[in-house]
């Protein structure tokens, strides 16, 4: 039965008590990890988000009833001991941050009993996952998830104040908004006030902070909650966390210097890593060029080398065709490889049609300098030579390549360089990369909609000397000053510089397709409010969910979260989303559509 705490008060943590606390009386409580009864003595180890402390409970020292007690406890019992810190008589356990001590038992309470859990408590759990979210208040007290979450809470505090001491303001923004239905898709949620009419969650508090500048509030910040219903994959869901800021009369550097020395002072005082500054910045074509990718992982090379010109004329319908018709031909050197059996090089082929490549050509050079190749019949011996040398080739290495249209040889390509670099172990998880991407297209095609859409947003500024291109048949051609901090081949944030005048921004949305009457319907507040004297502002906004998937380095961004969704944004602890009650639909103005499915063979 469950006793009362009355009368006793904690003195400390399990784990704070250490040998200089010798002969201490001390009141702990926790949660029970394990028992051990050897007869006369039954050792207990103690449970709180500070670690392990090990309880032992003498029979010659407590009386029958407490003994009991102590007898009966099982894992995941709450209790609390009232007792003495003394050295621990079996030796230490180095395993423990109090292997040297133990507590010697006065009183014991038992505060609450526990079923037993549907699995083990404890670091780097084997469970599956499915079964440790539907139990996540039982998973949450595994140290591994505790450290993680310690670890994200001194982050926002450390966050708040460096923010603060740099002078800007935390604002909070609402979540409650209207649909500005381009990008991701919007949470909606109906107005019971307002009928047929619906808010949006906010995907970013992107106008509001604009909006604060627009109001002379010169530096905001915000950890902000952030929505967007769409595919989940290992690093997002469909609730999120940002840092988020916005700085007023600043360019490109001015935002990217309080961001690095930002990024340095976490990183030094959470982990103890020095970050060196100025981090190296890359523009999006060059990041694109040698790696595939606008968020490149540069812990290792095995860099993009476009062979086009040497291609160009060769026999090899694939790679000439690709070429003519505007696309290119690229390929990457893997050191060493060139025994890599045909089966393997199979599996990387399927691997890259993932990413839209109908296959890769490749050539492995034996030690003996003879070489083996998928397209060698239709080469002269002259433009291998060629190609292999354009590529740096040397005896041992295998040479990959992919020919089509730069975006799908960029994906592709990009892709199949981290994958090799997994496989082979290339990577040096103890480093941390971080590097700037820079100078973005303004615009990017979507085959979904067939037409060119912000890349950003549609107050992203574009480069000074790009414009007028915003006037031209050919507006996707326009750079953005824009900038993603990227971190281990993980886009760790963004932000840009923003429109704030008036000319420019009618040109951005007549590149988008917006007449004057669609702008002002989608974002006619924000516009009325650049009437009254905008300053130059620029932004960014971390993600701090993935920032802290890379501190700790956990493999999911569901390690880092308290309450994560599952990758169809479903929680399987509190059975959400769910159906509400007629009542509450009738109140909503709302009449669900009934969805047929498919019957099966079993119906």
């Amino acid at each position: 039965m469950a006793e009362s705490m009355k009368g006793l008060k904690r003195t400390n943590r399990c784990a704070e008590l250490t040998i200089a606390d010798e002969g201490k009386k001390v009141t702990v409580m926790g949660w029970v990890q394990k028992t051990r009864n050897t007869g006369g003595l039954i050792f207990a180890d103690l449970r709180d988000r500070s670690g392990i402390v090990q309880i032992t409970f003498n029979e010659d020292k407590l009386d029958k009833e407490t003994f009991d007690k102590a007898y009966k406890l099982r894992a995941e019992f709450v209790i609390a001991v009232v007792g003495t810190v003394a050295k621990r008589e079996g030796g230490v356990n180095k395993n423990l941050k109090t292997g040297e001590i133990e507590i010697i038992t006065e009183e014991l309470r038992v505060l609450s009993t526990s079923e037993t859990p549907p699995f083990p408590i404890e670091a780097n759990s084997k469970t599956k996952e499915d079964l440790r979210l539907k139990y996540r208040y039982l998973d949450l007290r595994r140290p591994d998830l505790q450290k993680n979450l310690i670890m994200r809470s001194k982050v926002a505090t450390l966050v708040r104040q460096f923010l603060a001491d740099e002078g800007f303001i935390e604002i909070e923004t609402p979540i409650l908004c209207k649909s500005t239905p381009e990008g991701a898709r919007d949470y909606l949620v109906p107005s019971r006030v307002h009928p047929g009419n619906f808010y949006a969650l906010p995907q970013s508090p992107q106008i509001f902070k604009q909006l604060l500048m627009c109001s002379g509030y010169d530096r905001y910040f915000q950890i902000a909650k952030c929505f967007r219903d769409e595919d989940l994959r290992a690093d997002r869901q469909p609730e999120f966390t940002q840092i988020d800021m916005e700085l007023s009369f600043v360019d490109v550097d001015d935002v990217i210097d309080v961001n690095e020395r930002l990024i340095a002072k976490v990183f030094k005082e959470i982990l103890d890593v020095d970050v060196p500054l100025p981090i190296e910045r890359m523009t999006w074509i060059d990041a694109m060029n040698r790696y595939g990718s606008d968020k490149p992982d540069t812990r290792f090379g095995m860099e993009l080398v476009d062979v086009s010109d040497v291609v160009k004329g060769c026999g090899f319908g694939v790679f000439a065709n690709a070429i003519k018709d505007g696309g290119s031909v690229r390929g990457i050197t893997v050191k060493g490889q060139g025994a890599m059996p045909r089966k393997k090089i199979d599996s990387l082929v399927d691997f890259s049609k993932d990413y839209g490549a109908k296959g890769v050509a490749y050539i492995c050079i034996n030690e003996d300098g003879s070489i083996k190749s998928s397209f060698a019949k239709f080469m002269s011996d002259d433009e291998m030579s060629a190609l292999i040398k354009a590529m740096g080739g040397e005896n041992g290495d295998l040479l990959l390549f992919v020919a089509d249209k730069n975006k799908v040889v960029w994906a592709s390509l990009g892709a199949l360089r981290c994958e090799l670099a997994k496989r082979l172990e290339l990577v040096d998880n103890s480093k941390f990369n971080f590097l700037w991407v820079t100078e973005f297209p303004m615009f990017e095609y979507s085959d979904e909609q067939e037409r060119y859409l912000a890349m950003h947003h549609p107050f992203t500024m574009p480069m000074e000397e790009d414009i007028d291109l915003l006037d031209t048949d050919e507006p996707w051609a326009c750079r953005a000053k824009a900038y993603d901090i990227v971190l281990n081949g993980t886009e760790l944030g963004g932000g840009s510089v923003r429109i704030s005048m008036n000319d420019v921004q009618e040109k951005m949305f007549k590149a988008l397709g917006f007449s004057t009457e669609e702008a002002y319907d989608r974002f006619g507040f924000l516009l009325n409010a650049f009437k009254y004297g905008v300053p130059p502002h620029a932004g960014l906004a971390f993600g701090f969910d993935r920032m802290i998937m890379l501190m700790t380095n956990s493999e999911s961004i569901r390690d880092v979260i308290a309450f994560p969704k599952l990758k169809d944004a479903s929680d399987i602890m509190s059975e959400a989303p769910n159906l509400v009650d007629d009542k509450q639909l009738e109140e909503l103005f709302i009449k669900p559509t009934k969805i047929e499915t498919e019957s099966s063979d079993l119906d």
